[in-house]
């Protein structure tokens, strides 16, 4: 499509005007000849209707006379057939035995000498002495034994035609080129009242306030621009509870960092006493790195879940091997697992496997087996007399294609009323006195998510005092 107008940016109004101009500018000029070709046909008509009137009339003037064709033509008549300022027009007459009788020696013959439909007028296109001329000619029978046909000839140049045939042009022609452009502007104003809607909307929008996040009415626009608005008002909704959302999380973040802060302001009073002993400052100043840990790690959490919730389809990925990954936070966890007198191993699939590769993000995949490593250290009670056990697992499902990330306990286990609760920011289940700022599950679930991996919760041994907790994250191996 050829474009009329040429813009730096797309124009919705311009791409249509496009599309609706384009094709009729380019019509146009078909259109023309097509209507040439039209009153070519229209202006040759009454012209050929002389023509068979002229041929029929010589036709009858073959008379046969003492058993022998004749031919007379009138002073009259001849006068008749040269009477034009316009055309030349020329005649011949052929006898019974094809010899010439009257009217032009050199005019062309017929290309194929049909005498099956005598008495018939045919017409036919020529050329005569180099001008293009129209032929009538037809055949006459004279009934005399053994005789041919008699061909009788009439041409008449075209000049006529032709100038009868640019006047129709011309009438055609002249009012379309008053037409044309009166068309492109009534185009031009049906299309801009057509988008004025659009206008109108783009208004209504520029007009809200910042924080007027309430749907459009999908009411008051044109039924095409209704699944647009209504694409707009799902993205309002989810902006809406992503920024509710947002606050809330704010809002908790600023009463969880409230207490140790709290905390260390009043230790730092408690410890600039003049009253103090060296006692009650080393107390104090144990409370204090204490609540500076606490915040520390609170502190950390929330940039781990922001980092996890923007990561998205931004984060890059690669294929990871989940042994080698759990085997890092391992090493790593095991000095404070050994300080809190905690078993804690690896057992399934050895190192290297293929069957335990997935495609995703390495630091995200090593926060997630390190939250669910720190939250079943935190809430496992140990002691020398009775060492608790932390146990990391992946199991491989080959032919399901399937890895299983497990993360199991010897602790209380939680509830199953509080099992949906555990994975929402903050919450920590009732009863226990192990330090966590809450946001180690909702960041497992985040970077689960992200890997399109689900989590479940479950007791370890069921039935016993103790039964302990095991996280599940089910993965799909090697899924993108």
């Amino acid at each position: 499509m050829v474009k009329l107008f040429q813009r730096e940016q797309s124009s919705l109004f311009g791409e249509i005007l496009d599309w609706m101009l384009t094709p009729l500018l380019l019509l146009w000029p078909v259109s023309l000849a097509l209507t040439w070709l039209v009153a070519q046909n229209i202006a040759g008509r009454p012209f050929d209707r002389g023509l068979e009137y002229n041929v029929q009339a010589l036709a009858q003037l073959v008379k046969v006379e003492q058993q022998r064709m004749a031919f007379h033509l009138p002073l009259p008549a001849r006068e008749i057939l040269r009477a034009d300022d316009a055309d030349l027009i020329y005649y011949q007459v052929l006898g019974t035995r094809g010899e010439f009788v009257s009217g032009e020696r050199d005019f062309p013959l017929p290309h194929e000498e049909d005498t099956t439909q005598i008495g018939e007028v045919h017409l036919r296109d020529d050329e005569m002495r180099g001008n293009d001329v129209r032929v009538a000619y037809t055949w006459v029978n004279t009934g005399l034994p053994g005789a041919k046909p008699v061909l009788v000839q009439v041409g008449e140049t075209l000049e006529k035609r032709s100038v009868l045939a640019t006047e129709i042009i011309k009438g055609v022609m002249l009012p379309q080129f008053v037409i044309l452009p009166l068309a492109v502007l009534l185009v031009w104003l049906a299309l801009a009242r057509g988008i004025k809607p659009l206008n109108s909307l783009e208004e209504r929008i520029r007009l809200r306030k910042p924080d007027d996040l309430s749907p459009l009415d999908e009411h008051s626009v044109p039924m095409e621009v209704a699944p647009l608005v209504a694409a707009i008002n799902d993205l309002l909704t989810r902006l809406k509870e992503s920024i509710a959302t947002q606050k809330r999380f704010l809002a908790d973040a600023a009463h969880q960092l409230k207490t140790p802060l709290a905390g260390l302001r009043m230790q730092a009073d408690l410890a600039q006493r003049e009253s103090a002993s060296a006692d009650e400052l080393k107390q104090s100043l144990k409370l204090i790195g204490r609540a500076s840990i606490r915040a520390t790690h609170t502190v950390n959490q929330l940039l781990s879940l922001a980092r996890a919730e923007s990561g998205g389809t931004h984060t890059a990925r690669a294929p990871c091997d989940l042994v080698a990954l759990a085997s890092d936070v391992i090493q790593d966890s095991l000095p404070r697992a050994m300080d809190r007198c905690i078993d804690l191993g690896y057992e399934g699939v050895a190192p290297g496997s293929p069957d335990v590769r997935i495609f995703g993000n390495a630091t995200l995949l090593k926060e997630l087996i390190r939250n669910l490593v720190d939250n079943a250290i935190n809430y496992t009670p140990s002691s020398d007399e009775a060492p608790g056990v932390v146990t990391v697992r992946i199991l491989a499902d080959r032919f399901g294609k399937v890895v299983l990330l497990q993360v199991e306990d010897s602790g209380p286990g939680i509830p199953e009323a509080e099992r949906e609760l555990v994975f929402q920011p903050f919450y920590r289940a009732l009863g226990t006195e192990a330090d966590g700022s809450g946001l180690g599950l909702p960041i497992v679930i985040e970077i689960a998510q992200q890997h399109s991996a689900t989590v479940t919760l479950e007791e370890a041994t069921p039935g016993k005092p103790m039964p302990g907790a095991r996280f599940t994250v089910r993965f799909s191996a090697g899924a993108r």
